[in-house]
């Protein structure tokens, strides 16, 4: 069994949080940028937009609107991504504020 004395494991914890912490705003920022407004959404914003335009110039009223809730879904899609790439942001932001306050408990011993 390895012995592990009170400070070895608060280091351990803190090295451990201080990963996880970088792992999260590394994840937080690829979500932020690749899946915010991808081309996939662009495009699809592209045709909901000539559909509309379509509907309009038809008079199609069914048409229009459901153009008009895809739009608005896509806004919402978007919306979530960002959402979600901030909260990983934060929180790999405060597991690092974490793992330095676990380092500052540390009685430190010098021999």
């Amino acid at each position: 069994m390895i012995p592990l004395t009170l400070t070895d494991m608060q280091i351990l914890i803190a090295a451990s949080v201080f990963i996880l912490g970088c792992i999260c705003i590394i994840l937080g920022a690829f979500v932020l940028i690749s899946r915010g407004y991808s081309s996939e959404v662009r495009t699809l914003a592209a045709h909901s937009a000539r559909l509309g335009r379509k509907g309009m110039a038809d008079e199609f009223t069914g048409l229009v609107n459901s153009a008009s809730d895809l739009v608005s879904s896509i806004n919402q899609l978007v919306r979530t991504a960002t959402g979600v790439g901030v909260f990983l942001v934060s929180l790999g932001m405060v597991f690092l504020v974490a793992s330095y306050w676990v380092l500052q408990q540390i009685e430190w011993v010098i021999v």
